[in-house]
């Protein structure tokens, strides 16, 4: 019974599979924080592998118990990147261990109450909204930039996570950008996106059923608004295309990942 119901679980993240087939060592188990996992290990165009235990993505951690600050300090996570709002970050602050180098990277998340606001007043359209968010390119720069920045001056004993409220949609774009960046292949990139769907199904469950029953957003909005769908993140790489040329350009041109970096990032991140 318990392998038919591990195997339904598989197929019904399919899009996800290898992620979820390695997450006994990809996932990093915590009392406050879920989708807590690793970026490490996925293969990237030259052959060569991300770095298993360096980078970390994850939802909120401001909830983090004494137990989860002992396996961040376990894992040298040193290094943490808060992808949210001032006023997110001002109202649940990260549980971190003294002495973590933390930044806030706040561009374009104070306008998610207001998004919030829009959704709860549909009754369908939830999910054009949402391609509307992941194809607005205006904060990317800003967002990302000092991630990045991190990343390429992260001492060669830590590592690093980052984060925002779900784990999902500005994590997840940060994820991608950075996945593209080490010349992972974008059907990977992907999957890695779409993985959240399983590391969040009991906490997405609960979301919806608060939105549906407490707030009154529909069905459709709360599903749209909490998956993380494949179509979400191409709109993002769409919309980078279409404004820079390509993603290759919008990395250089304002990232600052000029060639000599990226290969530096790529020396850095990714091993034999």
């Amino acid at each position: 019974m318990r392998i038919l119901l591990f195997s339904l679980l598989l197929l019904l993240a399919a899009p996800a599979f290898s992620q979820i087939a390695d997450s006994s060592f990809r996932h990093v188990p915590l009392q406050g924080a879920v989708n807590f996992r690793d970026l490490g290990g996925y293969t990237a165009g030259d052959g060569r592998h991300v770095k298993w235990r360096v980078i970390y993505r994850s939802a909120d951690i401001s909830k983090l118990t004494a137990a989860d600050l002992d396996t961040l300090r376990a894992r040298h996570i040193w290094y943490d990147v808060d992808l949210r709002g001032k006023a997110e970050s001002a109202q649940a602050p990260d549980q971190k261990n003294p002495g973590t180098d933390y930044i806030l990277c706040p561009a374009g998340s104070d306008s998610t109450n207001t998004m919030m606001q829009r959704l709860a007043g549909l009754r369908n359209g939830g999910d054009s909204l949402m391609l509307g968010f992941y194809s607005n390119t205006a904060y990317l720069t800003a967002r990302y930039q000092p991630f990045f920045h991190k990343l390429l001056v992260l001492p060669d004993t830590d590592a690093l996570v980052f984060h925002c409220t779900a784990g999902k949609d500005r994590t997840g774009i940060g994820a991608a950008l950075l996945l593209y960046a080490l010349g992972v292949p974008y059907a990977t990139i992907e999957q890695d996106y779409t993985a959240t769907n399983y590391y969040r199904a009991g906490e997405n469950r609960k979301s919806m059923d608060m939105m549906v029953n407490k707030y009154r957003f529909s069905k459709d909005v709360a599903e749209a608004m909490m998956g993380a769908r494949a179509n979400y993140l191409k709109a993002t790489f769409d919309a980078i295309q279409s404004r820079y040329g390509s993603v290759d350009h919008y990395l250089e041109a304002e990232l600052g990942l000029t060639p000599e970096k990226r290969e530096q990032l790529k020396n850095k991140f990714l091993t034999n």
